[in-house]
């Protein structure tokens, strides 16, 4: 299956944007009230020295905008000046309009007065009227490179305790702004600067549909900023994001991403750039704008830092203006882009599926938001695995139909597909596709069980499954034992599983084997792994929920999963381009138009490490076509290497 990797389009055709959200140090959103010329000029100057290309600059509302039907000509002038220290630099910008948060802090116009942003007519053409009237005064100039409409607008739109915004209204209300932004003369590339927040990324309705909205926008910008309890899960965050956005069918930038040194130390926030930018770039992004530019130590007394003190020290350069670990990370890869040439690179198809339940995204009758949660975090976890596996996926969302030319399908501790779905399922193994299922009751009691049809007859078992009971998991680990040779795992291997979960989720399915051959047993001599052949391929059942359970598992990763992953490529002959043979080194491939191939690997050894990778054909090669059969790599490193035929 094809896998997503489209570029925001310029009047110059593809491009690939590296800046950093900007703020000067003097000031910060207040920059406009005392602008400072020299200043922004020379904090403009480290950034392009450092190779940027692009910032993401932002109309802080209460000061642009007054009074609903004025705009302060002074500090809009500002902002014309600020476009013209850009183009000095060889610098592009994409302004935002409505910045009525920013930072841990909502900002209201003085003249909102609690009105709707999404449904009061009075407030939406104020508004619009505003992105035009802006776009109408800076629409030409040569540093303009894009338009977004506003920050993190599911933040500022919504008070605590209230209900998320109608996707409906905010669908028109974003349809509202963009043909603003038309009607005052922006012709370049326009998003709403929402975050990709959206329930078909995170499970979670908040009003933006990212499928909806994708209809009006040209690229989608996801913000990403999650906490985590496993070093695999943190470094592969952005990435598994990226690969949910592209639902939307539109370029990925990643707008939003970083970290304060107040959280960090210096070499983590190094490790945390370099993982962030060349993983979600493997992922399908195509764009990177950091957050943020600079610290704001002699604003200590200014709102939101007096209160979030920890966002001063978000910068990638210090309050001098010093670069920072972050600037230099940004520095590396931009030339790495440069290196491979990457607006004219494509993802090598993927032959292996991850498969998307569709309750991550509807909210079927009778079900629960807990649902779309468990889609997440197992889904996350299966995208794990399958990076430790070298074994490169596609995404196949069940909303859309999956798709019908992988080998294999992966349906890791799955609770809920609609009942086509499983007849889909059937018919990709009769023909040829192998199928991977793992049981999972779901962590709510709420009609507890996989919701399978046709359990028995699909996997050639007989269940024995008693009606409102789970049957617990009582071992602290649960090891597998294959009974014979599985792909890459021979007879007699032993796989062991940390156990965890709730009281409903720790839970595995107790069968009969039937129609079916034995491929692993559990610690009780119990049926764990079944495998039902069907026409030309086979169906593979787990009667453990092994993702899930390594979701819910802090610092598991680097867990067994991936073994199993690796065994049913081989059953299925699907043969990664490059392996590392290591868990801990991820590699992808991307190809180039003119026909270079280049092989990524990306360390998660925190020591370093040497692999001597595995490849389907071909040999590798330094930049400097020097032959290599060994991958030497920095501790959490990262090479890019020519894989040659």
């Amino acid at each position: 299956m094809e896998r997503p990797f489209l570029h925001v389009r310029s009047a110059d055709g593809p491009v690939s944007w590296l800046g950093t959200n900007f703020w000067s140090r003097n000031g910060g959103p207040l920059m406009w009230r005392d602008y400072d010329p020299k200043v922004v000029r020379e904090e403009l100057a480290v950034l392009a020295d450092h190779g940027l290309r692009q910032t993401r600059t932002f109309c802080y509302w209460p000061d642009m905008h007054p009074e609903p039907d004025r705009i302060d000509d002074e500090k809009l002038g500002h902002y014309a000046d600020f476009l013209d220290a850009h183009a000095e630099v060889g610098m592009s910008t994409i302004p935002t309009y409505l910045v009525g948060h920013m930072s841990g802090e909502n900002w209201d116009p003085s003249w909102r007065a609690g009105r709707d942003l999404y449904t009061d007519v009075r407030l939406v053409a104020a508004q619009a009227w505003f992105v035009e009237q802006v776009t109408r005064r800076l629409a030409g100039h040569p540093a303009v490179a894009g338009w977004l409409i506003s920050n993190e607008m599911p933040i500022y739109g919504r008070r605590r305790g209230e209900p998320p915004a109608a996707t409906d209204d905010v669908t028109a209300w974003a349809r509202l702004m963009v043909q603003a932004v038309r009607a005052g003369g922006g012709t370049g590339p326009v998003s709403l600067g929402d975050g990709a927040w959206g329930i078909e990324v995170t499970g979670d309705d908040n009003g933006f549909s990212v499928r909806r909205i994708g209809e009006i926008v040209d690229f989608v910008g996801p913000h990403v900023y999650r906490m985590e309890d496993d070093q695999l899960r943190q470094h592969l965050n952005a990435a598994f994001v990226c690969e949910l956005a592209a639902v939307a069918r539109r370029p990925v930038v990643l707008e939003e991403f970083g970290v304060t040194t107040d959280f960090v130390s210096s070499e983590g926030a190094a490790s945390y750039y370099r993982q962030t930018l060349h993983n979600s770039l493997l992922a399908g992004a195509t764009g990177w704008i950091c957050w943020n530019n600079t610290d704001y130590d002699h604003l200590a007394g200014q709102d939101p830092y007096r209160h979030h003190p920890f966002e001063i020290h978000f910068g990638i350069t210090d309050s001098t203006g010093a670069p920072k670990p972050p600037l230099l990370e940004m520095q590396a890869f931009g030339q790495v882009l440069a290196e491979v040439d990457v607006t004219h690179l494509r993802r090598d198809d993927a032959q292996a599926a991850l498969v998307v339940s569709s309750y991550l995204e509807r909210g079927y009758p009778f079900t629960l938001p807990e649902d779309r949660s468990l889609v997440f975090r197992t889904l996350r976890q299966a995208y794990v695995a399958t990076r430790e596996a070298g074994l490169p996926v596609g995404f196949s969302r069940e909303e859309d139909g999956l798709a019908e030319d992988c080998r294999l399908y992966l349906v890791p501790s799955t609770r809920q597909l609609t009942a086509p779905t499983w007849q889909q399922l059937e018919r990709l193994a009769e023909g040829g596709a192998t199928v991977w299922v793992s049981y999972c009751a779901g962590d709510s009691a709420h009609q507890r069980a996989g919701w399978w049809p046709s359990l028995d007859r699909l996997f050639g078992v007989e269940h024995g499954l008693r009606y409102g009971l789970n049957d617990p998991i009582e071992d602290d680990e649960v090891q597998l034992t294959f009974a014979d040779g599985f792909g890459s795992l021979p007879a007699g291997e032993v796989l062991t599983f940390r156990v965890a979960g709730d009281a409903n989720s720790r839970a595995f399915l107790p069968v009969t084997v039937r129609d079916a051959e034995l491929v692993a047993t559990d610690g009780h001599d119990r049926p764990a792994i079944v495998r039902r052949r069907i026409g030309s391929g086979s169906l593979v059942l787990c009667t453990y929920p092994l993702e899930h359970m390594a979701s819910v598992t802090p610092h598991v990763n680097p867990e067994p999963t991936h073994r199993l992953y690796a065994a049913l490529a081989e059953e299925a002959a699907v043969r990664p381009p490059v392996r590392s043979g290591d868990p801990l080194v991820f590699t992808d491939t991307l190809t180039h138009e003119d026909g270079r191939r280049f092989a990524w690997f990306v360390s998660q050894h925190p020591n370093g490490a040497t692999v001597r990778p595995q490849l389907a054909s071909g040999s590798l090669a330094s930049p400097d076509g020097t032959g290599m059969e060994e991958v030497t790599l920095d501790p959490y490193g990262v090479r890019v290497l020519q894989l040659l035929e």
